[in-house]
């Protein structure tokens, strides 16, 4: 792709926070800076940004945009580490995801798209549950924060009307219809979660249903944690194969009963985003097949082939062709 400039906190971040704590990881474009300094407000805890500037004509003017951002709200300087990057490469959305997770200064990460106002407080409730945070430090749980849109585009354009609470929510589903999943159009993304089994649990549950267009939004122990592969460029498939590669690695998707986050509409780059998921359709393809074979030789080089540990793999790879056959060439 040719070299980047990485400025690893480049604007830090005055807050402390102790080393168990959640940090929203996400990725931002300068179009999106007055959503980040929103996430700040919103979030009030700590935030690790992965910036990205072209280095064009227009980098000086976006450089004094983000410090103009960053210096209007007292909360962008509390709780926002941003590294930036500048190159001439748009859209390498894991490369990016990589940065905001390597550099993030607690031990559990959130991997979150910037447009996703958060409704309820889900990092309060995850910190004051021992069960939960057991299940964190283990380092095999990532705990899903259930996503949701507007069917109306402008319905999904002001945060202030937005529910709180899970019985606003539900009114807002079922009496107003007026939300549903996030992109409910397209259910291989968000529709292991469970929505019916959602709206009346009182305890987190497991993702049983699990499908490899998978997308949730997911709070996970950083050590120990796979990075997202940085082949895909582009849109489709990229934050799907990050997450197929958490699953397989051993980390069960938990689903939290009681938060939820709800989509803040804006418009999309369609006709871009159809050819490059075009293209990253057939990268996925490939890259969940080498998955299936890299880690399925790394569980039988531990020893832990039959253990629950590779559980996810041995029910995810064998819906891939001819890997039934593979496998009989790996000593078990």
């Amino acid at each position: 792709m040719g070299p980047t400039n990485l400025k690893a906190y480049y604007l830090r971040a005055i807050e402390y926070f102790s080393s168990e704590d959640i940090t929203i990881s996400t990725i931002v474009t300068s179009d999106r800076f007055p959503v980040l300094s929103k996430l700040a407000t919103t979030y009030k805890g700590p935030i690790s940004a992965a910036i990205h500037i072209n280095d064009d004509e227009n980098k000086e003017q976006e450089l004094k945009l983000l410090h103009q951002t960053f210096n209007d709200n007292p909360d962008m300087r509390r709780y926002v580490d941003v590294h930036l990057i500048v190159d001439s490469y748009d859209r390498q959305f894991n490369m990016w995801r990589n940065i905001a997770k390597l550099y993030a200064r607690t031990e559990y990460v959130m991997m979150l798209d910037i447009d996703f106002y958060l409704c309820t407080n889900f990092r309060k409730s995850i910190l004051q549950n021992p069960t939960i945070m057991d299940m964190l430090r283990e380092g095999h749980t990532a705990l899903v924060v259930p996503a949701f849109e507007y069917f109306e585009q402008l319905d999904g354009t002001d945060y202030t009307t937005f529910p709180e609470t899970k019985d606003e929510l539900m009114r807002q589903v079922f009496e107003d219809k007026k939300i549903d999943m996030f992109h409910v159009d397209w259910q291989k993304g968000h529709s292991a979660t469970n929505y019916m089994k959602w709206y009346t649990s009182e305890e987190p549950y497991r993702v049983e249903d699990y499908n490899f267009s998978y997308e949730p939004y997911v709070i996970f122990k950083k050590q120990g944690s796979p990075w997202c592969d940085e082949r895909f460029i582009g849109y489709g498939a990229n934050k799907a194969a990050c997450l197929y590669e958490i699953y397989l690695s051993g980390i069960d998707y938990y689903v939290l009963p009681d938060d939820f986050l709800i989509h803040q509409s804006h418009a999309y780059p369609e006709s871009t985003r159809k050819k490059e998921r075009l293209f990253n359709r057939k990268v996925y393809s490939n890259f969940r097949e080498e998955l299936c074979l890299r880690y399925s030789r790394q569980f039988v080089a531990n020893g832990q082939w039959d253990s629950p540990r590779s559980e996810n793999l041995r029910n995810e790879c064998q819906k891939i062709r001819g890997f039934t056959n593979i496998l009989e060439t790996i000593d078990k």
